[in-house]
């Protein structure tokens, strides 16, 4: 089994990868595989509504210039998929709605392609804006057909300078408890 974690923050290996990693941490101890993509530095474009994927049919986005189709292969290879991202202006970053608006759109017209995969969703922010970020990663999953796994509490973690989620005992003790979830649902689903 396998986890996928595509991290938005353009901040490489900043806080919201540390949450991440957290989940991961537990995933490891279960005996699952886990890879964490970060979206740092690749510049993904948003979606251009040309919908060429409907027309294709060929499970990739026709624009091919930056990391988005090698995202979406990683996501259907995957049993879990995490999403995270840093709370910019109480949404996404940037760089994760490109992978969630071109990803959702290519797996809605190939006959949603993750459907019933698990996937959640890692949050890092400052103060506020949290539960907006963690609503756009669900619907995500929602409208693809995907199972959402939960934990002990929102899955955010308090932090602006890099390191600083370290020190939220409380977010960390989350991811941890994601992390054990989603290890018990993926190895439940395993079967399917």
């Amino acid at each position: 089994m396998k986890v996928t974690a595509f991290n938005g923050s353009a901040r490489k290996d900043g806080n919201t990868a540390m949450l991440v990693n957290y989940v991961f941490d537990e995933l490891n101890r279960e005996g699952i595989d886990t890879e964490l993509i970060q979206l740092s530095g690749k510049h993904p474009h948003g979606c251009i509504a040309c919908y060429q994927c409907f027309e294709r049919k060929n499970r990739r986005c026709v624009v091919d210039t930056d990391c988005i189709n090698e995202c979406i292969e990683k996501m259907e290879a995957a049993d879990g998929i995490i999403l995270a991202s840093p709370t910019y202006f109480a949404d996404v970053s940037t760089e994760l709605k490109a992978l969630i608006d071109r990803a959702g759109m290519t797996s809605r017209a190939n006959g949603d392609m993750f459907k019933r995969k698990i996937g959640a969703a890692v949050v890092a922010h400052r103060r506020g804006g949290a539960i907006h970020v963690f609503d756009t990663i669900n619907h995500f999953f929602t409208i693809g057909q995907m199972i959402i796994v939960g934990s002990s509490y929102w899955n955010f973690g308090v932090g602006r300078e890099k390191g600083e989620v370290a020190g939220d005992e409380e977010g960390v003790q989350t991811m941890r408890v994601l992390g054990r979830n989603m290890a018990w649902l993926l190895k439940k689903t395993a079967a399917r």
